[in-house]
Order: structure tokens, then sequence, then C-alpha cells
């Protein structure tokens, strides 16, 4: 099993990256959020692999961070999740976010996703909730307690986005912005921290 690679990044889409190692170029399939985090062409980096052995193919898959990694293992062994919704949702949130909108039972932001209609997300929410704190977080990401504080923690995080419902914003467009705060602030304090980000996001 190939765990990372480390080497010149020679080639890459908007699907898949080519990493050349001593020599050795290697073909991975990344999401967005990888490919936003690499350097340019020529540049020396380092990402993270997860290998899917197939009976009539081997495909490497390339993260950025080991966070992203384990989330993508993470959706993957959900039924229905394949390899290419996993890197669709992975394409569309950071693994903080995936982590957020699993622990604060908000299935309808993961349809943004392609190719994730209500039922999938509903499922990926249902079956990854008692597996989500396994996640870990970056520097840039929500900080998901654990014990007690966890469960007051997210509970704080879905009744902001709740109010904010309430107020009429989509929940899809509220998730990114609060994910990126700690989980363990007031609800007030969530709120007034998105609705000034909503308002810079309109220009306020």
């Amino acid at each position: 099993m190939i765990y990372s690679l480390k080497g010149t990044l020679i080639h890459r889409t908007p699907s898949f990256v080519v990493i050349d190692v001593g020599g050795v170029g290697y073909k991975c399939s990344t999401s967005l959020m990888t490919i936003r985090d690499l350097p340019d062409i020529g540049k020396e980096t380092t990402i993270y692999t997860h290998m899917a052995v197939r009976e009539d193919d081997i495909e490497l898959f390339g993260f950025s961070t080991q966070e992203e990694r384990e989330c993508f293992k993470m959706l993957t062994s959900v039924s229905g999740v394949g390899a290419k919704v996993g890197m669709a949702i992975l394409s569309e949130f950071t693994s903080e976010q995936v982590a957020v909108c699993i622990a604060s039972d908000d299935p309808k932001s993961l349809t943004k996703a392609s190719g994730v209609g209500n039922k999938l997300a509903q499922r990926i929410v249902l079956e990854l909730k008692d597996k989500v704190k396994k996640l870990g977080t970056g520097s840039s990401g929500v900080k998901l307690p654990t014990g007690n504080a966890a469960a007051a923690a997210l509970g704080n995080v879905k009744n902001a986005m709740d109010a904010l419902a309430v107020l009429g914003y989509d929940s899809g467009d509220i998730m990114p912005i609060i994910s990126k705060f700690d989980s363990s602030l007031k609800v007030e304090e969530l709120i007034h921290l998105t609705l000034l980000e909503l308002g810079k996001d309109k220009g306020a």
C-alpha cells in the first residue's frame, strides 16, 4: 500500500495530477480542494494516497491532507457512495465541512455535491454520524470537541443553523461559513459571525 508520495508535480487537470517520484510518474485522482492546495507545476509536493483495487482496475487517489483522505475513506464506506461521488463531495466541501454536515444532521447541504441526492445525503449522515468523531481537523477547519463537550458544541452549530434558516438563509450557503468557526462558541456568537461573513460576501 502506498501511504504518500513526495515528488515533483508535473501535470494537473481538474480531476487528477501526476507526481514524479524518482523518474516515475504517479497518476492520482484528486478533489478540487486538493488541486487548489497544490503548488505550481514543477514544484515539490507531498500528497497522501489511497489505493483502490478492483477486478479490472487499480486506481490511486491523492489528497493534500491526511484528514481529507480519511474523510474520503469514510464516505466511500457508505453504500451507494463510490469514488466518483466521494470525490465530488470533497470537491465541494473540505473534510471539516463534511464533518459539520454529518454531526449537525444537515444532509441538505451535502446535496450541493454532484451526484448526491436527498436519499443518499440522508444515508451518509445516518451511517457516519457515529463515526465522524474519528475525522481529524486541519488548522483552518472547524474544531470538533469530544465527550460531553461535543454534544453541546454540535448542538450549538445546529441551533445556529436553524436560527439562520428561520431568517431565510439556505443551509447550503450557511454551512461553509459556519464551519470555519469554533463549534464550541455560543449560538449567538456563531450567528453573529456568520451574518458578518454573509454581509462581506454581499459587499456590505
